[in-house]
């Protein structure tokens, strides 16, 4: 499980893959071409510094990534020191016993950079694909978190539970480079799955993607609370922030830019696809306000604002949605790297 040292601050960047429409074909863009680009954007991360690259799981047409692991494991012999995560792992409709030995088998090709944030998924095509019932949605990924706890602390188990077969005396191989997978449970908005997190003594990625960030800190109380309760301390309890992200030279650039992105993002998958309503550009504006938009000052800023909020050690940026340029993407990874890190740090008191 996640460590925590009061005297750092990580920064990651992820990404779910979205594969925009083409405005001049009409069609998605290439999966071939994607993924090519996201393995450019993680080498643009580990040589800038960035601590931290993720990749997501959907398992959708308009998404290019389905399997974590293996992308990472592509990533990681193309890097050399910059830490692998998934940026959620839908555990409810896994097997943890495969999805623990493939992220020890990454752990293993990466020198012992491999993490994992487990999630219940953004949406629900994985159930029907993978033969499990929607109306167990929480009760799978409550019982396959806490058997993946269980599978991090030794190489045989015994185990039963209610929705997967037993393990008797099991041998889990191959075993991680580091004593354990580093686990987070990535949390939205229910103190139900905050707490859920701070019981299992797992790290907890909170994603913030709009209003006002003081509405979030019940679910950080929550998730400490709980955890202290399970006996887990601070060097276990663990908070990473995460959401949309976007860095340029100036604010007023950094807006110009990621509304092209974004708002096709919106359109694509977010509320503009249930009432067919493009984002305006004073919509997004007022939304971006509560987002990491700007430029590196303004953006340091909001991190340290809401450090003073949720006491969190790490933060991370979704930069590459609804089509933006590969080229805006890897300049902004470059920015966050060498300008908001410093900032923040500096203003945090954390030395490198």
């Amino acid at each position: 499980m996640p460590s925590r040292n009061d005297k750092t601050f990580e920064f990651g960047v992820y990404t779910l893959g979205d594969l925009a429409y083409d405005s001049r074909t009409g069609s998605l863009k290439s999966a071939g071409e994607r993924m090519k680009e996201i393995i450019r954007a993680a080498i643009i991360a580990d040589e800038a510094g960035i601590d931290v690259f993720g990749v997501g799981e959907h398992h959708r047409l308009d998404f290019a990534l389905s399997s974590p692991p293996v992308v990472l494991a592509a990533i990681a012999q193309a890097t050399s020191r910059i830490r692998l995560t998934s940026a959620t792992t839908v555990l409810g409709t896994a097997d943890p016993v495969r999805v623990f030995e493939d992220f020890a088998t990454l752990d293993l090709i990466s020198d012992g950079r491999a993490e994992m944030i487990a999630g219940r998924g953004a949406y629900i095509e994985s159930f029907p694909l993978f033969g499990f019932e929607l109306d167990d949605y929480k009760e799978l990924f409550a019982e396959k978190l806490e058997l993946m706890r269980q599978l991090n602390l030794s190489e045989r188990i015994t185990w039963s539970g209610r929705l997967r077969s037993p393990l008797e005396d099991a041998e889990i191989a191959p075993r991680p480079q580091q004593a354990a997978i580093p686990v987070w449970v990535g949390v939205g908005s229910t103190p139900e799955s905050a707490a859920l997190a701070g019981r299992q003594g797992a790290g907890m990625a909170l994603a913030l993607l709009g209003g006002e960030p003081a509405k979030y800190k019940h679910l950080v109380d929550c998730y400490r609370e709980a955890g202290q309760a399970a006996g887990y301390g601070n060097d276990t309890l663990r908070v990473a922030i995460t959401g949309h992200c976007y860095v340029a030279e100036t604010t007023e650039q950094a807006l110009d830019e990621f509304y092209a992105g974004y708002s096709k993002y919106y359109l694509q998958f977010m509320g503009g696809k249930e009432n067919g309503k493009p984002l305006s550009r004073d919509d997004f504006n007022k939304l971006a306000e509560s987002l990491a938009i700007g430029s590196p000052e303004r953006i340091a800023e909001k991190i340290v604002a809401q450090h003073e909020l949720f006491g969190h050690s790490r933060f991370m940026a979704q930069m590459d949605i609804g089509g933006m340029p590969p080229a805006q993407v890897e300049h902004s990874i470059k920015l966050l790297a060498t300008q908001v890190a410093p900032l923040v740090r500096e203003s945090l008191q954390i030395k490198v």
